[in-house]
């Protein structure tokens, strides 16, 4: 079977990509395969034009990851619970950032649900997706007619940083003493700039 022209163009940039590193940094990608020891922990949208270490211009290594629809972060979702928890007591993240971005196509399908039903529906979501961004939409029933979209990426990045901040493991890791803090960013597609919400949230 002939290999699909895409995944084929996958596979021959990261062959080329391995020998670049090699080539540039002897030994790196052996001694990386040890441990790892980011201080970031980046929780942010699935977009594909968000790729965290490419618009940081960031090496392997340098930030855990956790991505999902419209950067959301549900105090009930143990996947995220665990990605934070393994990030902050185990592998050593200081530095939580949860980052939204312009344009976003989650933010905006919650926009326009809640100005379709401005009132809450009188039947639960049906699908994955509409049940994974209910808690979006309702933020953008309480927002309507306060605002255009860029207004909503904020709040909702606000809302998910104080989902991250009175998150159990949160809790825990701040009892416990270590000093780790939470921020908010939101990454503008036209510009390619990050930019800091001044939302930052620390040891209490």
């Amino acid at each position: 079977m002939t290999q699909d022209y895409i995944l084929a163009r996958l596979l021959s940039n990261n062959a080329q990509w391995a020998e670049d590193v090699e080539k540039a940094e002897p030994g790196f990608l052996a001694e990386l395969s040890k441990a790892q020891t980011p201080k970031v922990l980046w929780i942010g949208c699935a977009d594909s034009r968000v790729p965290e270490s490419v618009l940081t211009a960031s090496r392997p290594g340098d930030i855990f990851v956790h991505r999902n629809i419209a950067n959301q972060f549900h105090p009930t979702d143990d996947s995220a619970l665990s990605v934070l928890s393994y990030a902050v007591e185990h592998v050593g993240v200081t530095h939580v950032l949860l980052v939204g971005h312009t344009n976003c196509g989650g933010a905006a399908a919650c926009a326009a649900a809640a100005q379709s039903s401005p009132s809450s529906p009188s039947t639960p979501p049906k699908s994955p997706l509409e049940r994974w961004l209910a808690p979006l939409t309702e933020l953008a029933r309480g927002l309507l007619g306060e605002g255009d979209m860029s207004g909503l990426v904020e709040a909702n990045v606000r809302m998910q940083v104080a989902n991250i901040a009175g998150s159990e493991v949160m809790q825990r890791v701040w009892a416990a003493g270590k000093d780790v803090q939470v921020h908010g960013w939101v990454y503008d597609l036209e510009s390619g700039r990050l930019r800091d919400l001044g939302v930052t949230v620390g040891k209490q």
